[in-house]
């Protein structure tokens, strides 16, 4: 009951995650922060659509169809599509028209439904024929990297890369990282140490407002209270 999601990573440096999910009686998620883009297709009575999701500044109530079907490609910081400025999609999306069972149109062209297993070879397509691209400083920075260009440079580059300042990334990134642990069992004072927190009431308006769940209620998970995606990461907080 609820919604299942199942998520994998990817070796391909233009993939942040793959993910597919069903609902089976929801009707509504919290949706919660992410720095990260993504290609979501779904299967609902059996009409198909399609959309790209931008960014989520902070957690939102997110309204599910019930007993559908989800695939999603969320896409690495720094990855985007020129011929849709992400700027524009923070916080909302963009729907792709005619959409079939077997194939949409993107930038004029037709493409036949990617799936879980072949998200790769979908997206090394996309890069081939330019419609997605990537600022190599972002990833490079968010490494740890220090480029020689001036933080004003910096900064505007990461804000048309992702839609997002250096610190909103940071803020939601560490925020994800905060639940995971919760969710791990971890006490919310050790959380606080260990994720740079002033203290306890950071540690907590941070969750309210990204991941819109308390550190109690992340500890004890209602299944009928959907929450999105929330995975463990092998990256540190983002300098």
């Amino acid at each position: 009951m609820g919604l299942e999601i199942e998520n994998r990573p990817s070796e391909l440096p233009y993939i942040e995650r793959v993910w597919r999910s069903r609902s089976d009686d929801v009707g509504q998620m919290t949706s919660i922060a992410t720095s990260h883009w993504e290609l979501v297709f779904w299967e609902h009575h059996g009409q198909v659509r399609a959309a790209v999701l931008g960014p989520e500044p902070k957690a939102c109530p997110a309204p599910v169809p019930k007993d559908a079907t989800f695939f999603g490609v969320s896409f690495a910081l720094g990855t985007s599509m020129p011929h849709v400025p992400i700027n524009r999609l923070v916080g909302g999306n963009a729907e792709i028209p005619d959409v079939t069972r077997r194939s949409f149109w993107l930038k004029g062209s037709a493409w036949r439904l990617p799936d879980y297993d072949n998200a790769e070879a979908f997206v090394r397509r996309m890069v081939r024929e330019g419609i997605v691209d990537c600022d190599p400083i972002v990833p490079a920075v968010l490494e740890g990297a220090t480029p020689d260009v001036s933080e004003r440079t910096l900064q505007r580059r990461f804000v048309a890369a992702t839609g997002l300042t250096r610190g909103a990334i940071r803020q939601i990134h560490r925020a994800r990282q905060a639940g995971v642990l919760i969710q791990e069992g971890a006490p919310a004072q050790d959380v606080v140490h260990r994720l740079g927190y002033f203290d306890q009431p950071h540690l907590a308006r941070s969750l309210t407002r990204y991941i819109g769940r308390t550190a109690t209620q992340l500890s004890a998970p209602d299944r009928t209270d959907a929450l999105s995606l929330l995975y463990k990461t092998s990256s540190s907080v983002p300098a």
